[in-house]
């Protein structure tokens, strides 16, 4: 039996012919017999007892391989003529199908090879209201509930703001203050006593909206009348109006004598200075002041004209000769110390500020990517106080260079900067503070306005992180506006922390230096550098903040893998 095994080896068995079929033994060096090898040459040791067993002799070897070699011819020769049996009639069935209309096999192999693609690939989608997105739909509407009750919120709170300032502004509009100055002191005074009496009168009633009127005596300025015009250039008043001594006394004479060069409109005097805030000029002072104008020369005229036509002592030629004594008598000089000229400078002190707002809070967005490169994989990382050192004096420089790119486009735009200022008691237009050098000090206006603006968005941006900055943009710009480009004394009281806030002294700033106003440069740069100084201190812990916050997601990141 062990040569049995150490040799090729066959079996024989009855085929269903009744011929006999050998089959090849395992070889034992290859791998161990199967049990099945095993019963097969058991089955095939007699063919008269097949539960007895002999020794096979080299003879019986040699005959069972010969049978084997000639049934494994011929088994061939059959499994040819088989397989073209086959072939030819898979064949027709094929042909059969695609006739009828049926899917060739190959096309549904390769359905077939599609489907065990897709059951390995990404899930298939589904419909909106399919069962395994129940958890997913239910947390999608509570997290839109909580951002839509956010933003509503936010909405209700800040955008308010903006619509706030403006709240009441009839009930406040007497903030806007206004003097009444009667320079007449002789007692059979007329003009004067009238003027007084009729804007004190209408502060007393309160019937409507009204200017702020303070009646000032004369005295309270030497009896001069520039230096009335000095007190408005320094903006202790929006505007004055300004009552001439011998006002009467120089009408009596035009009718008395019939003066034909008698000039109405030297008896009263309407002083302001328009480029201190064009728009509460515009908007309240104007409007309000021509009322009270017409108001003054309807009721002075008709009462003059009453009194003049008794007076029979008065001859009519005289009358001919000076018919604008009789009316309207009287009128209003306007003298306004700084138009607000040319009218491209407006963006310079309004609308054109919200873009330096807006600049200066992309800029983090924009240089953070540059900045993170000493700390990027690649090269040894630069340590982390130097990488804040470098990121507060290069976000100092870029402000440097946009402040000056954003200078030059007023520059551009022919806003003169280089001419010389103008007198306190006349009208000076395209005054400039400081001359030739006005240009430098704007564009120090607006780098240090951008540090202040621009360096609180960064630390902001740093803690709060996306997507809640631009609630935060918002914000800044409409606290910003609110109380930069409407005026404060109209506004609620409220509002009172808008002086402190940075484009309120970016916007006084420049209106001064661009049309030589009253100076309070060193309360503007102060409050400005005020802002710098704290935002730059607050600096370096926005910087460990946001290093920090970006270890934890990392460590939350590997955790979840």
């Amino acid at each position: 039996m062990t040569s049995l095994f150490n040799k090729r080896e066959s079996q024989q068995t009855l085929r269903p012919d009744g011929n006999e079929r050998s089959f090849p033994l395992v070889n034992n060096r290859d791998s161990n017999p199967p049990f099945e090898a095993l019963e097969s040459v058991g089955n095939g040791l007699d063919s008269n007892d097949q539960r007895k067993s002999r020794p096979f002799s080299e003879s019986t070897i040699g005959n069972h391989v010969t049978h084997s070699k000639e049934f494994e011819q011929s088994d061939a020769q059959a499994s040819g003529h088989s397989a073209h049996h086959e072939s030819s009639e898979d064949s027709l069935h094929r042909q059969k199908t695609e006739a009828e209309g049926g899917p060739r096999e190959d096309a549904v192999g390769e359905e077939r090879g599609d489907e065990e693609k897709g059951n390995s690939g990404p899930p298939k989608p589904v419909g909106f209201w399919d069962k395994s997105l129940k958890k997913t739909r239910l947390l999608v509407f509570r997290r839109w509930l909580i951002m839509t009750g956010i933003l509503s919120v936010f909405i209700l709170g800040i955008l308010s703001l903006y619509w706030a300032v403006l709240f009441k502004i009839d009930d406040n509009l007497n903030s806007i203050v206004v003097f009444v100055v009667n320079f007449e002191t002789e007692p059979d005074a007329l003009v004067g006593p009238m003027v007084t009496q009729m804007t004190e009168s209408i502060v007393e009633e309160n019937k409507m909206a009204h200017l702020g009127f303070v009646t000032v005596p004369s005295s309270a300025y030497d009896n001069d009348h520039l230096a009335v015009r000095e007190a408005i250039y320094q903006q202790e008043a929006y505007a004055a109006i300004v009552i001439n001594s011998n006002a009467t006394t120089l009408l009596r004479q035009a009718v008395e004598i019939g003066n034909s060069s008698y000039d109405p409109t030297g008896a009263i005097q309407l002083i302001y200075v328009e480029a201190r805030d064009q728009d509460s000029y515009f908007n309240y002072i104007y409007p309000n002041i021509q009322m009270l104008q017409t108001q003054i020369t309807v009721e002075f005229g008709a009462k003059w004209a009453t009194q003049v036509l008794a007076n029979t002592s008065i001859p009519r030629s005289n009358l001919e000769k000076a018919p604008q004594a009789l009316s309207p008598a009287i009128g209003f000089s306007t003298f306004n110390l700084r138009p607000f000229v040319p009218y491209t400078a407006i963006p310079a002190v309004s609308i054109g500020l919200i873009y330096l707002i807006i600049i200066s809070f992309f800029s983090f967005s924009f240089f953070l990517p540059i900045h993170m490169q000493f700390i990027s994989p690649g090269h040894p990382p630069l340590k982390f106080y130097q990488v804040v050192l470098w990121r507060w004096c290069a976000t100092m420089a870029a402000y440097l260079v946009l402040s000056l790119a954003y200078s030059l486009v007023s520059l551009a735009y022919q806003i003169p900067f280089d001419q010389p200022t103008g007198s306190h008691y006349v009208s000076a237009t395209d005054a400039n503070a400081f001359g030739q050098g006005t240009f430098p000090v704007y564009w120090m206006i607006n780098f240090v306005g951008m540090i202040s603006l621009g360096m609180a968005c960064e630390n902001v941006a740093m803690v709060i992180g996306m997507p809640w900055t631009a609630l935060w943009l918002i914000f800044w710009v409409i606290t910003n506006v609110s109380t930069a480009f409407y005026a404060i004394e109209t506004s609620p009281g409220f509002f009172r922390w808008g002086y402190a806030w940075p484009l309120h002294n970016i916007v006084e700033a420049s209106r001064t230096v661009l049309f030589d106003l009253h100076s309070r440069l060193g309360l503007n740069f102060g409050v400005l550098f005020a802002w710098a100084a704290v935002n730059s201190v607050l600096f370096p812990a926005c910087c460990w903040f946001m290093r920090w916050k970006q270890i934890r997601e990392k460590k939350k990141q590997r955790k979840g893998q």
